[in-house]
């Protein structure tokens, strides 16, 4: 990994830790989502108006449109997952239950669609992995998280794959933040067709602005970290958020029942996804 990468990636693992807690702490996850995504996207874009300028005004090519449209409704299927997940459930079993499934996803669809073969490693670290889910989810007796939770480490594979091809057919910074322009719109779009502003009192702007502020630059540091190094070596960095939110959740949030468990099946999935990476 390029020295300049991993502050980079390491950096958006603290903003993504940050925003989960957030989110979870909030009172109505997913519309606090929506609205976050909304200023995301408005704080963001005279800074990419700026660089659009600045770099000669480049087009976006009509496949990063379509691909940057997929990976937006992906994105707001993972936030009703995420949102509904973190209803159910405690932060510290939430967060690596759905960060470590899209690793354990991606080693599967290799094995069985492309007919790759693992390294002896590699089942280490899948061990690694599912010992790590297995340990986290096992103190929790919080009913019907497990779903939830599992579906948004599917989305999040899904639209780490297309966010992948985007950033190699556009730059960085105008893709991502079409597909944060997207995203806003869709999200906000259900939000309101659910009537969800109408069930208790909403996030306020602030919070909103912090949220989106977190999210979208945690987008953006890895979106640029991805069109530089490759997938395998991002990923195990940024996924050291699931410790950072462990943690956070144990100690914090006072999610007390099985607490060393958790945190040493936050550890054996980081290391297990790092083992994965480079095997």
């Amino acid at each position: 990994m390029p020295v300049a990468v991993l502050p980079l990636v390491l950096l958006a693992a603290v903003c993504h830790a940050a925003w989960n807690a957030l989110l979870k702490d909030s009172g109505n996850p997913l519309l606090l989502s929506a609205r976050a995504l909304a200023w995301g996207a408005a704080l963001s874009a005279p800074l990419v108006a700026v660089a659009w300028a600045l770099h000669g005004r480049p087009a976006l090519p009509a496949s990063a449109w379509a691909l940057a449209a997929i990976s937006a409704a992906v994105e707001v299927v993972y936030f009703v997952f995420l949102s509904e997940a973190y209803r159910r459930g405690e932060l510290s079993v939430v967060y690596p239950l759905a960060r470590g499934t899209a690793p354990v996803l991606a080693v599967l669809a290799g094995v069985i669609l492309l007919g790759e073969r693992l390294q002896p490693v590699a089942f280490l670290g899948l061990f690694l992995v599912l010992a790590g889910i297995w340990s986290v989810r096992r103190p929790s007796a919080a009913p019907g998280v497990l779903v939830p939770a599992l579906a948004t480490g599917v989305a999040i594979a899904v639209y780490t794959s297309l966010d992948r091809v985007g950033v190699r057919i556009a730059a960085p910074w105008l893709y991502g933040w079409v597909l944060w322009f997207f995203a806003a719109l869709l999200a906000n779009a259900l939000t309101a067709s659910l009537h969800l502003s109408d069930r208790g009192r909403g996030p306020g702007r602030g919070q909103a602005a912090l949220v989106g502020t977190l999210m979208t630059g945690a987008y953006f540091m890895v979106l640029v970290a991805l069109s530089i190094a490759p997938l395998a070596v991002v990923a195990p960095v940024r996924e050291s958020a699931i410790v950072l939110v462990t943690a956070w959740g144990v100690w914090r949030l006072r999610e007390r029942e099985g607490a060393f468990i958790r945190l040493g099946g936050a550890l054996a999935i980081v290391l297990g996804i790092a083992i994965l990476a480079f095997a």
